[in-house]
């Protein structure tokens, strides 16, 4: 971790920070979805970054990976949950956040994983293990009465890769990776009012390139081509045009070309709240990048 490469973690904190807060404040109730997301994604690239990952726009019973689609017609609805995601790198140095919007009437929920995230960032050094966090992470959100979302959890960073070790349990667990200054990584609880546990929905909408093969289709072949300057990062379905998207995409998830990322859920009919922010440790602390 030298200075230019540190600047670089800060300057894409600084910049998602700012853009999350803009996001957020974009969400009202009957605002068009896809209108926030494209907005928050085009207001990256002004800042002369680029996206980590798609927005993440997900409502509700949905924790993540959900994003808009093409031509998306929905409009947030009073009473929704709705977490925003953003991942912002510069130079491949990616900065990783996400805030909660209530639409409802739930603040204690928000307040949960927020609550939980603040207490695990207070507990970085040198030396403590990501199983303690994740004992501090449970204590704030089942505190408050809701459960920790076991099979979520924070990740590692790294130069355009934005899942890499440690990684960092949203419940209590024995031992665990040991912190060390230098390790760049994002930590981000998640409260649900429903089981704590998420599993795939069918909706998919994000995608990333995970390997290098040789492929006959010509649609695969072309979204090879535009994802290209990726550099293996996550991309979404409505970034692609042409009309034979759809076979292309299954063909190179089929073959291992892609990994696709379906929308992850707790059970119909309850909430989940989300906070993340990105840090690096330091000899007595640790440096959040996205405040």
């Amino acid at each position: 971790m030298n200075d230019e490469i540190l600047e670089s973690y800060r300057e894409a904190g600084r910049v998602a920070s700012r853009i999350l807060r803009e996001g957020a404040a974009m969400v009202r109730v009957e605002a068009s979805l896809l209108e926030v997301v494209e907005a928050v994604e085009s207001r990256v690239r002004e800042e002369g970054a680029g996206l980590a990952f798609p927005l993440n726009l997900s409502l509700n019973e949905d924790a993540a990976h959900d994003t808009a689609t093409p031509g998306d017609t929905r409009t947030f609805r009073k009473g929704d949950m709705v977490k925003l995601d953003l991942g912002v790198q510069m130079d491949g140095y990616i900065a990783d956040t996400a805030a909660t919007v209530d639409l409802g009437d739930h603040p204690l929920l928000v307040e949960a994983s927020r609550e939980a995230l603040e207490a695990a960032i207070g507990r970085v050094r040198p030396g403590v293990t990501t199983g303690e966090l994740g004992a501090v992470i449970q204590q704030e959100i089942e505190g408050r009465g809701y459960r920790p979302v076991a099979n979520l959890t924070g990740h590692g960073l790294d130069r355009y890769r934005i899942h890499a070790p440690p990684t960092i349990p949203n419940i209590a667990i024995q031992g665990g990776a040991v912190l060390q200054e230098g390790m760049a990584f994002a930590i981000e609880p998640f409260a649900s009012t429903g089981t704590g546990m998420v599993s795939d929905a069918p909706r998919i909408q994000i995608f990333q390139q995970i390997a290098e093969k040789p492929v006959r289709l010509a649609a695969a072949r072309e979204i090879l081509a535009r994802v290209k300057d990726r550099n293996g990062l996550p991309f979404a379905r409505r970034w692609l045009d042409g009309s034979r998207v759809e076979i292309g995409l299954a063909t190179l998830v089929r073959a291992a070309v892609l990994h696709a990322y379906p929308v992850l859920h707790d059970r119909p009919g309850s909430l989940v709240s989300q906070a993340e922010h990105t840090l690096i440790v330091t000899a007595d602390g640790a440096l959040v990048t996205t405040r």
